[in-house]
């Protein structure tokens, strides 16, 4: 009886795996990078989870007196307070391309002084629209005297810019209190508070923050596939054909 014939090619051939040295450590490399960001972004993703966490805890504590300055300013952001003192207008800011309903304006930023510390403090007196040209600027007097200010601490957005010249008016393009407290010569808190209420003619509209936690883990998967990827091809290219003996 005879038996059907194994084609040579077949028979004398079977896989062994064999990598290489410079693809092997190419593949390290990506893997490790790739995993580092997927990390990266995991932790982005669980500091927004937390801050998150403490703007809604803020919303049912009640207001702090800002007679003493909090130790820890960050941990002490979205918390709702009060403070007593009187605005420097000598030193009001117009912070540039804020944005409202679409329409272009400034946030009025005063500093105030503490009645009962005498250290300064930044408020963030709310939004107003840019005038018919940028060289009209708007003129929103902060209230003579001794005023009280109920607001929450916030912290300046972090920002990027290529020059570090000073601008000679009172439009700034980005909240820097470091630099602010440099040229005023005022010894400022380091946080902001963005003042609630109504008056002076000005929008005090604070949304809540976009958190953005949801893209962070997004963009964690995405890296963590590339590594999975990376690791599937080089052991399926590795995984080569070899003639059996």
């Amino acid at each position: 009886m005879s038996h059907p014939q194994v084609p040579a090619s077949a028979a004398n051939v079977g896989r062994r795996f064999r990598p290489t040295l410079w693809p092997t450590l190419t593949m390290v490399a990506f893997v490790a990078l790739t995993i580092a960001l997927g990390n990266w972004q995991r932790h982005r993703a669980a500091e927004k989870d937390a801050l998150r966490a403490q703007l809604d805890a803020s919303m049912s504590q009640v207001p702090l007196d800002l007679a003493v300055l909090p130790e820890n300013a960050a941990a002490s952001r979205f918390r709702p307070v009060r403070v007593q003192g009187t605005f420097d207008a000598a030193h009001q800011l117009l912070l540039d391309n804020k944005v409202h309903a679409g329409r272009v304006g400034y946030d009025v930023v005063t500093p105030l002084r503490i009645a009962s510390s005498g250290a300064y403090v930044l408020v963030d007196r709310g939004w107003i629209a840019q005038g018919a040209s940028r060289a009209q600027l708007p003129k929103v007097d902060p209230p003579p005297g001794p005023t009280i200010v109920d607001g929450r601490i916030n912290l300046p957005a972090r920002y990027f810019e290529l020059t570090t010249g000073t601008a000679a008016g009172p439009v700034v393009e980005n909240l820097d209190i470091g630099r602010i407290a440099a040229k005023s010569g005022l010894v400022l808190a380091p946080f902001v508070i963005e003042q609630t209420g109504e008056g002076d003619g000005l929008l005090r509209d604070w949304p809540a923050p976009d958190f953005g936690a949801e893209q962070n883990r997004s963009y964690m998967l995405q890296w963590y596939a590339f590594a999975g990827i990376a690791l599937v091809l080089w052991l399926t290219v590795n995984w080569r054909r070899q003639a059996k003996l």
